[in-house]
This record gives C-alpha cells, sequence and structure tokens, in this order.
C-alpha cells in the first residue's frame, strides 16, 4: 500500500528550512561539534584501547600499582571517571556558551511566529 508523500514542514510564517542556513544558527552548530566530536573521537579511542589491551594484553593490566590493585582495575575505574568528566565539562560548556545563543535564537523564532 502506498500513500503519497505530503510536506512535512510545519505550517506557520517561518521558513525554518532558511533558518537553519543562517549564520547564527550555523555558528551554533559549529561551536557543538567543534567541541562534541573531538570529546567523542578521544573517549571512543580511550575505550577501545581498554578493551584491546583487557582483550589481548592481559599481563599488562595485571601488573600491580598498589597493595592488590592492579592496572585493569585502575584503568577500568578510569572509564567511569573520564564518562563524569567528560559528562560534566559538555554540561559546563552548554550552559555557558551554546544555551545563550540558543536562546537569543529561539527569541528570534518566538518573534517571527508572533507577528
Amino acid at each position: 500500500m502506498k500513500e503519497s508523500l505530503k510536506d512535512t514542514r510545519p505550517g506557520g510564517a517561518i521558513d525554518y528550512v532558511a533558518f537553519e542556513t543562517t549564520d547564527r544558527f550555523v555558528n551554533l552548530q559549529r561551536r557543538r561539534r567543534r567541541f562534541v566530536v573531538p570529546l567523542a573521537v578521544f573517549f571512543l579511542v580511550w575505550y577501545f584501547a581498554f578493551v584491546l589491551v583487557a582483550a589481548y594484553l592481559p599481563d599488562v593490566m595485571a601488573i600491580k600499582v598498589f597493595g592488590s590493585v592492579n592496572l585493569g582495575l585502575v584503568l577500568g575505574l578510569g572509564q567511569f571517571v573520564t564518562t563524569f568528566a567528560i559528562t560534566i565539562w559538555y554540561v559546563a560548556f552548554s550552559n555557558r556558551v551554546l544555551d545563550p545563543l540558543g536562546a537569543e535564537l529561539r527569541a528570534e523564532l518566538e518573534q517571527k511566529a508572533a507577528a
């Protein structure tokens, strides 16, 4: 059963597709990407390095750091610490940089919608 494709653009006077190409919106997206992509790459490399070392170099993971704590345990806990640190860093960045830019764009759209 085939259905006809309909225009999925929201109704109203605002051209959202054109708005996405404005300099301010593009700047917001660029700033978000410049922050998120390097951190995501770093974390994925760090995560897969941990997994690969654990799988293929168990002797490295068994190195004693202190007492009965080995390197594998320290690096495993480091995964959790890294996850929380990246999250906290992103939230701070978003609150400081992205949210004010987004609020300006939202206000502009709301003003256009009211007109």
